[in-house]
Protein backbone atom coordinates (compact mmCIF):
# COMPACT_ATOMS: atom_id res chain seq x y z
CA UNK A 1 0.00 0.00 0.00
CA UNK A 2 1.23 3.39 -0.01
CA UNK A 3 2.38 6.63 0.77
CA UNK A 4 3.21 6.36 1.01
CA UNK A 5 0.96 4.45 2.88
CA UNK A 6 -2.54 3.16 1.95
CA UNK A 7 -3.44 4.26 -1.26
CA UNK A 8 -5.40 1.07 -3.05
CA UNK A 9 -3.14 -0.83 -5.42
CA UNK A 10 -5.88 -2.53 -7.43
CA UNK A 11 -5.85 -6.77 -7.82
CA UNK A 12 -7.98 -6.31 -10.74
CA UNK A 13 -8.20 -7.36 -14.25
CA UNK A 14 -8.92 -5.03 -17.05
CA UNK A 15 -12.40 -6.96 -17.58
CA UNK A 16 -12.76 -6.17 -13.78
CA UNK A 17 -11.91 -2.69 -14.41
CA UNK A 18 -14.52 -2.13 -17.02
CA UNK A 19 -17.41 -3.64 -15.05
CA UNK A 20 -16.61 -0.83 -12.62
CA UNK A 21 -16.72 1.91 -14.36
CA UNK A 22 -13.31 2.87 -14.73
CA UNK A 23 -11.68 3.92 -18.06
CA UNK A 24 -9.49 1.83 -19.69
CA UNK A 25 -6.20 3.60 -20.27
CA UNK A 26 -4.67 3.00 -23.65
CA UNK A 27 -0.79 3.36 -23.21
CA UNK A 28 1.14 5.29 -26.24
CA UNK A 29 3.63 2.48 -27.26
CA UNK A 30 7.12 3.04 -28.66
CA UNK A 31 9.74 1.11 -30.57
CA UNK A 32 11.62 0.16 -27.82
CA UNK A 33 8.99 -1.39 -26.05
CA UNK A 34 8.34 -3.35 -29.32
CA UNK A 35 11.23 -5.02 -28.73
CA UNK A 36 12.44 -4.80 -25.66
CA UNK A 37 12.99 -8.15 -23.46
CA UNK A 38 15.54 -7.51 -21.16
CA UNK A 39 15.17 -4.92 -18.30
CA UNK A 40 17.39 -3.43 -15.36
CA UNK A 41 21.05 -2.12 -15.61
CA UNK A 42 19.89 1.29 -15.87
CA UNK A 43 22.10 3.84 -16.91
CA UNK A 44 23.41 7.04 -15.10
CA UNK A 45 22.52 9.03 -17.24
CA UNK A 46 18.89 7.85 -17.00
CA UNK A 47 18.83 8.03 -13.52
CA UNK A 48 15.94 10.81 -11.73
CA UNK A 49 17.64 10.95 -8.42
CA UNK A 50 20.84 11.82 -8.83
CA UNK A 51 21.62 12.41 -5.11
CA UNK A 52 19.96 9.21 -3.57
CA UNK A 53 22.61 8.80 -1.03
CA UNK A 54 23.11 11.90 0.14
CA UNK A 55 26.51 12.44 -1.52
CA UNK A 56 26.04 15.94 -2.56
CA UNK A 57 24.85 19.34 -1.83
CA UNK A 58 21.28 18.89 -1.09
CA UNK A 59 20.43 22.39 -1.02
CA UNK A 60 19.17 24.86 -4.30
CA UNK A 61 22.87 25.73 -5.35
CA UNK A 62 23.85 21.77 -5.60
CA UNK A 63 20.36 20.80 -7.17
CA UNK A 64 21.19 23.83 -9.69
CA UNK A 65 24.17 21.87 -10.73
CA UNK A 66 22.38 18.91 -11.25
CA UNK A 67 19.92 20.37 -13.02
CA UNK A 68 17.25 20.64 -11.42
CA UNK A 69 15.25 23.87 -11.94
CA UNK A 70 16.36 23.77 -15.75
CA UNK A 71 14.12 25.37 -18.15
CA UNK A 72 10.80 25.53 -15.10
CA UNK A 73 9.43 28.53 -16.54
CA UNK A 74 9.36 27.17 -20.11
CA UNK A 75 7.53 24.07 -19.05
CA UNK A 76 5.20 25.88 -16.52
CA UNK A 77 4.42 28.52 -19.48
CA UNK A 78 3.51 25.53 -21.72
CA UNK A 79 0.12 25.30 -19.71
CA UNK A 80 -1.67 22.68 -18.04
CA UNK A 81 -2.63 20.62 -21.78
CA UNK A 82 0.82 20.59 -22.86
CA UNK A 83 2.29 19.18 -19.09
CA UNK A 84 -0.46 16.76 -19.02
CA UNK A 85 0.21 15.24 -22.31
CA UNK A 86 3.75 14.58 -21.60
CA UNK A 87 2.62 12.87 -18.41
CA UNK A 88 0.13 10.58 -20.55
CA UNK A 89 2.38 10.01 -23.02
CA UNK A 90 5.16 8.58 -19.94
CA UNK A 91 2.97 5.91 -19.46
CA UNK A 92 3.31 7.36 -15.22
CA UNK A 93 1.47 5.30 -12.64
CA UNK A 94 1.20 6.49 -9.07
CA UNK A 95 4.31 5.18 -6.99
CA UNK A 96 2.21 5.51 -3.66
CA UNK A 97 0.95 2.03 -4.17
CA UNK A 98 -2.05 2.47 -6.29
CA UNK A 99 -0.59 2.62 -9.92
CA UNK A 100 -3.64 5.29 -11.00
CA UNK A 101 -2.50 6.38 -14.42
CA UNK A 102 -0.88 10.05 -13.24
CA UNK A 103 -2.03 11.59 -16.52
CA UNK A 104 -5.36 10.58 -16.27
CA UNK A 105 -5.83 12.01 -12.18
CA UNK A 106 -4.29 14.88 -12.63
CA UNK A 107 -6.58 15.64 -15.83
CA UNK A 108 -9.90 14.87 -13.09
CA UNK A 109 -8.62 18.56 -11.87
CA UNK A 110 -8.95 20.39 -15.26
CA UNK A 111 -12.97 21.13 -15.27
CA UNK A 112 -14.28 24.63 -15.31
CA UNK A 113 -13.71 26.86 -11.97
CA UNK A 114 -17.00 27.37 -10.07
CA UNK A 115 -15.35 29.68 -7.84
CA UNK A 116 -13.01 27.33 -5.53
CA UNK A 117 -9.61 27.35 -5.34
CA UNK A 118 -7.88 24.08 -5.87
CA UNK A 119 -4.99 22.21 -3.99
CA UNK A 120 -2.28 19.72 -4.70
CA UNK A 121 -1.87 17.05 -1.56
CA UNK A 122 1.64 15.61 -1.16
CA UNK A 123 1.49 12.44 0.53
CA UNK A 124 4.85 12.28 2.09
CA UNK A 125 3.12 10.30 5.48
CA UNK A 126 5.35 6.79 4.09
CA UNK A 127 3.60 4.73 7.07
CA UNK A 128 4.31 1.17 5.34
CA UNK A 129 7.11 -1.03 7.07
CA UNK A 130 9.80 -1.75 4.44
CA UNK A 131 8.93 1.50 2.71
CA UNK A 132 11.80 4.27 2.64
CA UNK A 133 11.89 5.99 -0.13
CA UNK A 134 10.17 8.64 -0.07
CA UNK A 135 12.37 10.26 3.07
CA UNK A 136 14.99 9.61 0.66
CA UNK A 137 13.67 11.66 -1.68
CA UNK A 138 13.17 14.51 1.24
CA UNK A 139 16.32 14.21 2.80
CA UNK A 140 19.10 13.90 -0.35
CA UNK A 141 17.02 15.63 -2.87
CA UNK A 142 14.49 18.37 -1.46
CA UNK A 143 14.32 20.62 -5.09
CA UNK A 144 13.49 17.84 -7.01
CA UNK A 145 9.89 17.32 -5.03
CA UNK A 146 9.43 21.40 -4.51
CA UNK A 147 10.17 22.13 -8.28
CA UNK A 148 7.93 18.91 -8.76
CA UNK A 149 5.04 20.34 -6.85
CA UNK A 150 4.81 23.62 -9.20
CA UNK A 151 4.92 21.58 -12.55
CA UNK A 152 1.91 19.11 -10.99
CA UNK A 153 0.12 22.23 -9.36
CA UNK A 154 0.06 24.36 -13.17
CA UNK A 155 -0.78 21.20 -14.54
CA UNK A 156 -4.41 21.55 -12.36
CA UNK A 157 -4.36 24.57 -12.12
CA UNK A 158 -3.68 24.43 -8.73
CA UNK A 159 -3.00 28.13 -6.30
CA UNK A 160 -1.08 26.34 -3.41
CA UNK A 161 0.96 22.59 -2.39
CA UNK A 162 0.57 20.96 1.09
CA UNK A 163 3.40 18.36 1.51
CA UNK A 164 1.81 15.99 4.31
CA UNK A 165 4.97 14.53 5.88
CA UNK A 166 5.55 11.93 8.81
CA UNK A 167 5.74 13.31 12.09
CA UNK A 168 9.05 11.01 12.50
CA UNK A 169 11.11 12.51 9.81
CA UNK A 170 12.43 15.13 11.24
CA UNK A 171 15.45 15.53 9.42
CA UNK A 172 13.60 15.29 6.07
CA UNK A 173 10.95 18.14 7.26
CA UNK A 174 13.72 20.31 8.09
CA UNK A 175 15.46 19.83 4.90
CA UNK A 176 12.36 20.14 3.07
CA UNK A 177 11.34 23.52 4.91
CA UNK A 178 15.06 24.89 4.03
CA UNK A 179 14.03 23.75 0.49
CA UNK A 180 10.96 25.76 0.19
CA UNK A 181 12.68 29.26 1.62
CA UNK A 182 15.38 28.06 -0.70
CA UNK A 183 12.91 28.57 -3.37
CA UNK A 184 10.50 31.07 -2.37
CA UNK A 185 14.12 33.68 -1.86
CA UNK A 186 15.23 32.75 -5.37
CA UNK A 187 11.55 33.66 -6.77
CA UNK A 188 11.22 29.93 -7.65
CA UNK A 189 7.75 29.86 -5.80
CA UNK A 190 5.41 32.61 -4.49
CA UNK A 191 3.85 35.08 -6.67
CA UNK A 192 4.66 35.27 -10.18
CA UNK A 193 7.20 31.94 -9.67
CA UNK A 194 9.99 31.12 -12.09
CA UNK A 195 8.81 34.47 -13.69
CA UNK A 196 6.31 32.33 -15.45
CA UNK A 197 3.33 34.86 -14.56
CA UNK A 198 1.85 31.97 -12.23
CA UNK A 199 1.34 32.29 -8.56
CA UNK A 200 2.16 29.35 -6.47
CA UNK A 201 2.74 28.42 -2.62
CA UNK A 202 4.35 25.47 -0.96
CA UNK A 203 2.92 24.69 2.64
CA UNK A 204 4.72 21.71 5.00
CA UNK A 205 2.37 20.35 7.39
CA UNK A 206 4.03 17.83 9.94
CA UNK A 207 1.40 14.85 10.90
CA UNK A 208 1.18 12.57 14.10
CA UNK A 209 2.58 9.45 12.87
CA UNK A 210 -0.43 7.72 12.01
CA UNK A 211 -0.31 5.03 9.73
CA UNK A 212 -3.77 5.27 8.76
CA UNK A 213 -3.45 9.55 7.21
CA UNK A 214 -1.49 7.55 4.19
CA UNK A 215 -4.95 7.11 3.08
CA UNK A 216 -5.50 10.23 1.23
CA UNK A 217 -9.44 11.28 2.59
CA UNK A 218 -7.80 10.29 6.39
CA UNK A 219 -4.66 12.59 5.00
CA UNK A 220 -7.28 15.62 4.25
CA UNK A 221 -8.78 15.08 7.42
CA UNK A 222 -5.73 15.38 9.36
CA UNK A 223 -4.42 18.70 7.10
CA UNK A 224 -8.01 20.18 8.57
CA UNK A 225 -7.09 19.63 11.67
CA UNK A 226 -9.62 17.02 12.73
CA UNK A 227 -9.26 12.58 13.27
CA UNK A 228 -7.50 11.11 10.70
CA UNK A 229 -10.23 8.73 9.39
CA UNK A 230 -11.18 7.76 6.07
CA UNK A 231 -14.24 9.79 4.18
CA UNK A 232 -16.74 8.24 2.25
CA UNK A 233 -16.72 8.49 -1.30
CA UNK A 234 -18.23 10.30 -3.20
CA UNK A 235 -17.49 12.83 -3.23
CA UNK A 236 -14.17 12.33 -4.51
CA UNK A 237 -11.50 14.80 -3.41
CA UNK A 238 -11.57 16.14 -7.33
CA UNK A 239 -14.79 17.47 -5.93
CA UNK A 240 -14.53 17.96 -2.58
CA UNK A 241 -10.82 17.35 -1.48
CA UNK A 242 -9.27 19.96 1.48
CA UNK A 243 -11.28 22.76 2.80
CA UNK A 244 -14.05 21.71 0.51
CA UNK A 245 -12.19 22.16 -2.63
CA UNK A 246 -11.16 20.22 -5.31
CA UNK A 247 -7.90 18.26 -4.36
CA UNK A 248 -5.84 15.35 -5.80
CA UNK A 249 -3.41 13.93 -3.40
CA UNK A 250 -0.78 12.26 -5.13
CA UNK A 251 2.98 10.42 -3.72
CA UNK A 252 6.23 12.15 -3.79
CA UNK A 253 7.78 10.10 -5.91
CA UNK A 254 5.01 10.65 -8.39
CA UNK A 255 5.57 14.30 -8.55
CA UNK A 256 9.01 14.44 -8.04
CA UNK A 257 9.52 12.90 -11.14
CA UNK A 258 7.10 14.75 -13.62
CA UNK A 259 9.46 17.77 -14.04
CA UNK A 260 12.42 15.32 -15.54
CA UNK A 261 9.84 13.70 -17.62
CA UNK A 262 8.97 17.25 -18.81
CA UNK A 263 12.01 17.64 -19.64
CA UNK A 264 13.25 14.63 -21.53
CA UNK A 265 9.89 14.03 -23.07
CA UNK A 266 7.13 11.39 -22.14
CA UNK A 267 8.30 8.64 -24.96
CA UNK A 268 12.29 8.99 -22.84
CA UNK A 269 9.84 7.68 -19.62
CA UNK A 270 8.20 5.57 -21.82
CA UNK A 271 11.08 3.68 -23.19
CA UNK A 272 11.81 1.86 -19.91
CA UNK A 273 9.80 -1.39 -18.63
CA UNK A 274 6.86 -2.70 -20.35
CA UNK A 275 4.24 -1.10 -21.49
CA UNK A 276 1.52 -0.18 -19.23
CA UNK A 277 4.57 -0.38 -16.60
CA UNK A 278 6.99 1.95 -17.73
CA UNK A 279 9.47 4.67 -16.48
CA UNK A 280 12.39 4.23 -13.78
CA UNK A 281 11.72 3.42 -10.22
CA UNK A 282 13.20 3.16 -6.72
CA UNK A 283 12.89 0.05 -5.02
CA UNK A 284 13.87 -0.64 -1.10
CA UNK A 285 15.63 -3.83 -0.56
CA UNK A 286 15.24 -4.63 2.94
CA UNK A 287 15.61 -8.09 5.26
CA UNK A 288 18.07 -11.00 4.88
CA UNK A 289 20.48 -9.32 2.21
CA UNK A 290 23.87 -8.85 2.14
CA UNK A 291 23.46 -4.66 1.98
CA UNK A 292 20.26 -3.49 2.53
CA UNK A 293 19.60 -0.56 0.18
CA UNK A 294 17.40 2.00 -2.11
CA UNK A 295 18.17 2.28 -5.48
CA UNK A 296 16.58 3.58 -8.63
CA UNK A 297 15.77 0.69 -11.53
CA UNK A 298 14.09 0.01 -14.69
CA UNK A 299 10.74 -0.88 -14.11
CA UNK A 300 10.09 -4.65 -15.01
CA UNK A 301 13.42 -5.76 -13.88
CA UNK A 302 13.63 -9.20 -12.85
CA UNK A 303 13.19 -9.14 -9.25
CA UNK A 304 16.40 -11.40 -8.26
CA UNK A 305 18.66 -9.50 -10.32
CA UNK A 306 17.35 -6.50 -8.63
CA UNK A 307 18.37 -8.30 -5.57
CA UNK A 308 21.77 -9.26 -6.60
CA UNK A 309 22.60 -6.48 -8.36
CA UNK A 310 22.03 -4.65 -6.00
CA UNK A 311 21.95 -5.45 -2.27
CA UNK A 312 24.67 -8.09 -2.70
CA UNK A 313 22.37 -11.26 -2.76
CA UNK A 314 20.47 -13.04 -0.26
CA UNK A 315 22.44 -13.98 2.94
CA UNK A 316 23.34 -17.46 2.51
CA UNK A 317 22.83 -17.39 -1.24
CA UNK A 318 20.03 -17.74 -3.42
CA UNK A 319 19.22 -21.43 -2.24
CA UNK A 320 18.74 -20.26 0.85
CA UNK A 321 15.86 -17.50 -0.15
CA UNK A 322 12.33 -18.75 1.77
CA UNK A 323 10.06 -15.80 0.29
CA UNK A 324 9.87 -12.13 -0.23
CA UNK A 325 7.28 -9.47 0.53
CA UNK A 326 7.90 -7.39 -2.67
CA UNK A 327 5.93 -4.35 -2.32
CA UNK A 328 5.74 -3.67 1.57
CA UNK A 329 4.09 -5.12 4.37
CA UNK A 330 0.50 -5.14 2.70
CA UNK A 331 1.00 -6.87 -0.22
CA UNK A 332 1.13 -10.72 -0.10
CA UNK A 333 4.48 -12.61 -0.22
CA UNK A 334 5.80 -15.16 -2.33
CA UNK A 335 8.03 -18.33 -2.14
CA UNK A 336 10.95 -18.67 -3.72
CA UNK A 337 9.71 -20.70 -7.01
CA UNK A 338 7.98 -17.97 -7.38
CA UNK A 339 10.58 -15.14 -7.19
CA UNK A 340 12.96 -16.69 -9.42
CA UNK A 341 11.47 -15.35 -12.52
CA UNK A 342 8.78 -12.84 -11.76
CA UNK A 343 9.20 -9.33 -12.91
CA UNK A 344 8.91 -6.49 -10.43
CA UNK A 345 6.01 -4.18 -12.21
CA UNK A 346 2.38 -3.42 -11.72
CA UNK A 347 1.30 -6.50 -14.31
CA UNK A 348 4.58 -9.33 -13.50
CA UNK A 349 3.65 -9.44 -9.95
CA UNK A 350 -0.51 -8.70 -10.36
CA UNK A 351 -0.11 -12.51 -12.11
CA UNK A 352 1.40 -13.84 -9.11
CA UNK A 353 -1.12 -12.87 -6.95
CA UNK A 354 0.88 -9.86 -4.91
CA UNK A 355 1.42 -6.55 -5.80
CA UNK A 356 4.21 -3.60 -6.58
CA UNK A 357 2.99 -1.77 -4.01
CA UNK A 358 5.38 0.74 -2.84
CA UNK A 359 8.16 -1.21 -4.21
CA UNK A 360 9.49 -2.13 -0.92
CA UNK A 361 11.23 -5.50 -1.23
CA UNK A 362 11.40 -7.66 2.02
CA UNK A 363 13.96 -10.40 1.75
CA UNK A 364 13.04 -13.66 4.27
CA UNK A 365 16.01 -16.25 4.01
CA UNK A 366 14.81 -19.97 5.44
CA UNK A 367 16.30 -18.41 9.03
CA UNK A 368 13.29 -16.48 9.34
CA UNK A 369 9.99 -17.82 11.45
CA UNK A 370 7.36 -16.76 8.21
CA UNK A 371 4.95 -17.72 10.58
CA UNK A 372 5.83 -14.84 13.26
CA UNK A 373 6.91 -12.56 10.92
CA UNK A 374 3.70 -12.40 9.34
CA UNK A 375 1.88 -12.36 12.80
CA UNK A 376 3.98 -9.75 13.71
CA UNK A 377 2.40 -7.25 11.01
CA UNK A 378 -0.45 -8.47 11.79
CA UNK A 379 -0.15 -6.83 14.93
CA UNK A 380 1.23 -3.77 13.25
CA UNK A 381 -2.22 -3.34 11.20
CA UNK A 382 -4.73 -3.99 14.80
CA UNK A 383 -2.61 -1.23 15.87
CA UNK A 384 -3.20 1.24 13.06
CA UNK A 385 -6.78 0.69 12.20
CA UNK A 386 -8.61 3.61 13.53
CA UNK A 387 -11.93 1.43 14.04
CA UNK A 388 -14.43 3.54 12.02
CA UNK A 389 -15.32 0.21 10.11
CA UNK A 390 -16.20 -2.82 12.09
CA UNK A 391 -14.96 -5.73 9.32
CA UNK A 392 -11.26 -3.81 9.91
CA UNK A 393 -12.03 -2.95 13.36
CA UNK A 394 -12.94 -6.36 14.87
CA UNK A 395 -11.62 -8.78 11.85
CA UNK A 396 -8.73 -7.51 12.37
CA UNK A 397 -7.98 -8.02 15.54
CA UNK A 398 -10.16 -11.70 15.47
CA UNK A 399 -7.03 -12.11 12.73
CA UNK A 400 -4.26 -11.07 15.05
CA UNK A 401 -6.06 -13.70 18.28
CA UNK A 402 -5.70 -16.53 15.90
CA UNK A 403 -2.51 -15.82 14.17
CA UNK A 404 -0.51 -15.67 17.22
CA UNK A 405 -1.55 -18.94 18.37
CA UNK A 406 -0.62 -20.33 15.00
CA UNK A 407 2.81 -19.24 15.83
CA UNK A 408 3.21 -21.84 18.28
CA UNK A 409 0.83 -24.46 16.70
CA UNK A 410 -1.95 -24.33 19.39
CA UNK A 411 -4.35 -24.65 16.98
CA UNK A 412 -6.53 -26.80 14.76
CA UNK A 413 -6.03 -27.66 10.98
CA UNK A 414 -9.81 -26.43 10.44
CA UNK A 415 -8.78 -23.03 11.99
CA UNK A 416 -6.63 -22.21 8.79
CA UNK A 417 -9.86 -22.30 6.40
CA UNK A 418 -11.39 -20.31 9.46
CA UNK A 419 -8.80 -17.76 9.59
CA UNK A 420 -8.95 -17.42 5.46
CA UNK A 421 -12.56 -16.78 5.30
CA UNK A 422 -12.29 -13.97 8.30
CA UNK A 423 -9.45 -12.38 5.95
CA UNK A 424 -12.20 -12.45 3.02
CA UNK A 425 -15.04 -10.75 5.33
CA UNK A 426 -12.59 -8.03 5.76
CA UNK A 427 -11.12 -7.28 2.26
CA UNK A 428 -13.01 -5.08 0.27
CA UNK A 429 -15.58 -4.11 3.35
CA UNK A 430 -14.04 -1.30 4.86
CA UNK A 431 -14.29 2.26 3.65
CA UNK A 432 -10.37 2.27 2.72
CA UNK A 433 -7.39 -0.37 1.98
CA UNK A 434 -6.49 -1.03 5.81
CA UNK A 435 -8.61 -3.69 5.88
CA UNK A 436 -7.30 -5.30 2.74
CA UNK A 437 -3.46 -4.72 3.60
CA UNK A 438 -4.32 -6.37 6.54
CA UNK A 439 -5.56 -9.39 5.18
CA UNK A 440 -3.64 -10.07 2.22
CA UNK A 441 -0.54 -10.96 4.46
CA UNK A 442 -2.44 -13.90 5.92
CA UNK A 443 -3.79 -14.86 2.76
CA UNK A 444 -0.49 -15.47 1.10
CA UNK A 445 0.71 -17.12 4.36
CA UNK A 446 -2.18 -19.65 3.91
CA UNK A 447 -1.88 -19.69 0.28
CA UNK A 448 1.71 -20.28 -0.03
CA UNK A 449 2.36 -22.01 3.24
CA UNK A 450 -0.46 -23.64 4.84
CA UNK A 451 2.09 -27.21 5.15
CA UNK A 452 4.16 -25.02 7.67
CA UNK A 453 1.34 -24.12 9.32
CA UNK A 454 -0.25 -27.58 9.97
CA UNK A 455 3.18 -29.47 10.81
CA UNK A 456 3.56 -26.71 13.42
CA UNK A 457 -0.34 -27.50 14.91
CA UNK A 458 0.88 -31.65 14.44
CA UNK A 459 4.25 -30.80 16.65
CA UNK A 460 2.15 -29.12 19.00
CA UNK A 461 -0.66 -31.62 19.68
CA UNK A 462 2.07 -34.46 19.80
CA UNK A 463 4.03 -32.16 22.43
CA UNK A 464 0.88 -31.68 24.74
CA UNK A 465 0.20 -35.58 24.48
CA UNK A 466 3.82 -36.24 25.67
CA UNK A 467 3.10 -33.83 28.18
CA UNK A 468 -0.03 -35.53 29.24
CA UNK A 469 1.45 -39.14 29.30
CA UNK A 470 4.73 -38.07 31.88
Amino acid sequence: MATSSISRWALVSRNQIGQLGLPVVQYRRNSSQNTKTKFGDLKDEDRIFTNLYGRHDWRLKGALKRGDWYKTKEIVEKGADWIINEIKASGLRGRGGAGFPTGMKWSFMNKPSDGRPKYLVVNADEGEPGTCKDREIMRHDPHKLVEGCLVAGRAMGARAAYIYIRGEFYNEASNMQVAICEAYQAGLLGKNACGSGFDFDVFMHRGAGAYICGEETALIESLEGKQGKPRLKPPFPADVGVFGCPTTVTNVETVAVSPTICRRGGTWFAGFGRTRNSGTKLFNISGHVVNPCTVEDEMSVPLRKLIEDHAGGVIGGWDNLLAIIPGGSSTPLIPKSVCDDVLMDFDGLLAAQTGLGTAAVIVMNKQTDVVKAIARLIEFYKHESCGQCTPCREGVSWMNKVIHRFVTGNAKPDEIDMLWEISKQIEGHSICALGDGAAWPVQGLIRHFRPELEARMKKFEEQQAATAAN
